[in-house]
């Protein structure tokens, strides 16, 4: 599929990997719409990309919320042709830690979040792509984002590397039940990326993460992410599968 003039929704589209994502893709002539909670960064973003960038404030977890960002999508750009959830939350925590057994509803919100609130946006987004006119048998392209954590995840990650092998395990039955409708899916499993929260860390903290890394010695830059996203979109044979996007990093224990 390609990409100019087409409708791109990006969930976290104000921050970090989605932000970026946002940028390249305006770039490349695509429409984008932000779904985030944070309105001012979303403004920013608007007012960056003009007329090429549309912001809505939509909690991932929330049917009538997204849809109501999908809803506003739709009057700007009349169309919805690639969905990328990028949305989600790493809080971290132990089965069992000094004050007990983790708090069964701060795992939940996890999984609600990056794994239902993924769910929730792709459900939608795929019942918009099936109105689309087939381009060379495609209809829309989906992108999720899971999470070196879902094969290899650190101590205090269950909830994390739960969610995002969810992410990753449904990659494929999604492929299936689409494919008649000519969309594709795939997902993204990041290794650690240098976001804002991650140039914030101490030397450190960032180090040894580092050194987990294979080659290059170096954390992901988010250019990459989006740019592994626009070759997804553009390459009509990738299609349920889940790509490491890593360095060839195995994370450690801890």
């Amino acid at each position: 599929m390609e990409l100019n003039n087409k409708a791109v929704v990006v969930t976290g589209g104000a921050s970090g990997l989605g932000l970026t994502t946002c940028r390249e893709l305006a770039a490349k002539g695509a429409r984008v719409a932000a779904f985030d909670l944070n309105e001012e960064a979303g403004r920013v973003l608007t007012e960056e990309l003009g007329e090429k960038a549309l912001f809505a404030k939509v909690d991932v977890t929330d049917a009538d919320s997204v849809a109501a960002g999908f809803a506003r999508t739709l009057d700007a750009f009349g169309a919805v042709h690639v969905c990328i959830n990028c949305a989600g939350v790493a809080t971290p925590g132990k089965v069992l830690g000094r004050n007990g057994p983790l708090d069964l509803a701060k795992f939940s919100q996890v999984i609600n979040i990056n794994l239902v609130g993924t769910f929730n946006v792709l459900r939608l987004a795929a019942e918009q792509m099936a109105k689309n006119e087939a381009e060379n048998g495609e209809r829309g392209v989906i992108i999720n984002t899971a999470s070196v954590a879902a094969f290899d995840g650190q101590m205090g990650q269950a909830a994390y590397s739960a969610s995002k092998a969810g992410v990753a395990g449904m990659t494929l039955p999604i492929a299936r039940d689409l494919a008649k409708l000519g969309i594709r899916i795939m997902t993204i499993a990041p290794g650690i990326f240098d976001t804002p929260m991650m140039k914030g860390m101490p030397d450190e903290v960032r180090d040894p993460l580092i050194q987990m890394v294979q080659n290059p010695k170096r954390f992901g830059d988010p250019v990459e992410y989006a740019a592994l996203a626009e070759h997804i979109i553009r390459n009509p044979y990738l299609n349920g599968e889940t790509i490491r996007l890593d360095g060839a990093i195995r994370m450690e224990p801890k």
